[in-house]
């Protein structure tokens, strides 16, 4: 059965830069809203890790400090992959799945000092059986403890934010439900870290690392080059100048 829309007015292109200039300063309003509750979030206080946890993963059994990979901060993804979870063992939870098809390429979060991992209960020949199934490479663990039901992932999926100082682990900041729906890129992915963007624009406490914005993007492969590429520098300045924000 065929049914008629009521759409919105078709109008003029004067009429239409009108109403798009008067939506767009609600959207600003909108991403400064956003930003002021970034900065509270940096600023939300660290709970102590104390008790050891384990993760299987390709290399063998590793602690979560391992999970770090030797970076300032953690990301951690419990997705649901397991026996009782529907369309084991080809697939993972519908939900978890969008998730990690959404995931970019991690060498963006990597350059912030910052690992993203996902884990579940499903043992490694399975994870790495889906991962290859899916196109996923996102590194992906085994919970062999009580891991999940401590951090609040053992009823549902959830993402938890650590940060390390040395061998300790902190916890800084949680979010489940329809909070993981906007996560999956490089900047809502750090938005939710105690670090952030570590761009110089932010509202952060004294001494934590910034740089100017957009001038630290670089290709995913060319990471490694020791500093920004002055061409790239200059057009990010014009454009900045340009566009701001």
């Amino acid at each position: 059965m065929n049914v008629t829309m009521k759409t919105p007015p078709v109008v003029s292109p004067q009429e239409w830069e009108a109403a798009r200039q008067e939506l767009l300063g609600e959207e600003k309003r909108l991403t400064r809203a956003r930003d002021a509750l970034a900065a509270k979030r940096r600023r939300m206080p660290w709970l102590a890790v104390e008790k050891e946890y384990a993760f299987e993963g390709p290399e063998g059994r590793v602690s979560l400090l391992d999970l770090f990979q030797g970076r300032r901060q953690l990301i951690l993804y419990r997705a649901f992959f397991e026996p009782v979870v529907y369309g084991w063992p080809d697939h993972a939870c519908r939900g978890c799945s969008m998730v990690a098809d959404h995931v970019g390429h991690l060498a963006h979060l990597n350059a912030r000092d910052t690992t993203l991992v996902f884990a579940s209960r499903a043992p490694q020949p399975e994870i790495e059986q889906v991962k290859a199934r899916m196109g996923w490479t996102m590194p992906w663990y085994t919970i062999t403890d009580d891991f999940d039901a401590d951090f609040g992932v053992d009823e549902w999926h959830g993402t938890n934010a650590f940060i390390r100082d040395g061998d300790r682990v902190f916890r800084t900041y949680f979010i489940n439900a329809r909070g993981d729906e906007a996560l999956g890129s490089t900047w809502s992915y750090l938005d939710m870290t105690a670090l952030g963007r570590q761009e110089e624009w932010e509202d952060s406490p004294n001494d934590y690392p910034k740089t100017p914005p957009y001038e630290w993007w670089n290709w995913h492969d060319a990471y490694d080059d020791a500093a920004p590429a002055p061409e790239w520098v200059a057009q990010t300045q014009r454009g900045t100048q340009a566009q701001p924000g």
